[in-house]
């Protein structure tokens, strides 16, 4: 990558790994199932007077934008809200990788070689390191069990991806912000049942500027500026040299957890983020390690 563009890249691993720190401080005042449905309201209308409408039929919207939108970020939210920390949440979402994997495996019928079993069994002996000691530190069983639905319904998405390309579509930032016109609505009457109107009428009319930045940071942070950044690198260079910068994102996470929010780990659970994050490394790179496949450059 040019000196550009990976300061870029570094500015998407920053945005996306302060993304859970910035999550914690939304659901400490506002209802995280309310929170969800504001975030994607505020980058639907935001996002949709910047970019065209993309000419992808509207059930792909939805196959990309419940599992997603929806189901990942309500998961995640309600977890983040209910004991799971910022930092960990940021390492365990990683495991959508791991569930991706298996998901083609099962759904489009795709192969797995060792390195893949190799990560399976790295990071999810990690996983289950952090999870063993629940309820001990700061994080609770509930809030763990919650990322991984977070990171299985992502996982879903991605088979979603799969098959729209397989359709001949692109997966772009007009998609990821058109579709988030389809996520408020069921977060929003997920609210109304799960956490009552009572609830979602107060922290509205008393919302806090805090609350107000964040979601201004999700939107216009996170959501478009970082996936705007995103499909332009992924428009510039081979997915493999792009999909990699993901893995610094739970160390970013982690960092920030710590240093902003004070979060401490217990030693058993560092060993389980160094397992998952050696599981990360080697479903990105095994193949590479294993077989000798070459870096290739892409000409532009």
């Amino acid at each position: 990558m040019s000196f550009k563009d990976s300061m870029l890249a570094l500015v998407i691993i920053v945005a996306w790994g302060l993304n859970f720190v910035v999550i914690s401080v939304g659901v400490s005042d506002v209802p995280p199932l309310l929170l969800g449905g504001l975030r994607f309201l505020a980058v639907a209308a935001i996002g949709s007077l910047l970019v065209k409408r993309p000419n992808v039929p509207l059930r792909w919207w939805f196959s990309y934008a419940l599992p997603i939108g929806f189901l990942q970020f309500a998961f995640l939210f309600v977890a983040m809200a209910n004991g799971m920390p910022a930092g960990l949440a940021s390492l365990v979402l990683q495991s959508q990788a791991l569930f991706t994997m298996l998901f083609a495996l099962v759904f489009l019928k795709e192969g797995v070689r060792l390195h893949q079993v190799l990560a399976i069994v790295l990071a999810g002996g990690g996983l289950v390191m952090i999870a063993v000691v629940s309820g001990v530190g700061d994080m609770t069983l509930v809030g763990f069990i919650l990322t991984l639905f977070a990171a299985a319904s992502w996982a879903v998405g991605n088979i979603g991806i799969k098959r729209l390309s397989q359709k001949g579509y692109q997966m772009d930032i007009k998609l990821v912000i058109w579709s988030a016109w389809i996520p408020p609505l069921p977060f929003f009457i997920a609210s109304w049942f799960m956490e009552g109107p009572e609830l979602m009428l107060a922290a509205l009319t008393n919302i806090s500027w805090s609350s107000i930045g964040a979601l201004a940071y999700l939107a216009l942070i996170a959501t478009i500026l970082g996936y705007s950044l995103w499909g332009y690198l992924m428009g510039r260079y081979f997915a493999n040299q792009v999909a990699p910068l993901t893995l610094g994102v739970p160390v970013v996470g982690l960092t920030a957890a710590a240093v902003i929010l004070d979060e401490t780990l217990l030693p058993l659970q560092w060993i389980g983020v160094c397992f998952v994050l050696l599981g990360l490394l080697m479903n990105t790179f095994g193949a590479r390690l294993f077989y000798r496949i070459p870096m290739k450059v892409k000409e532009v």
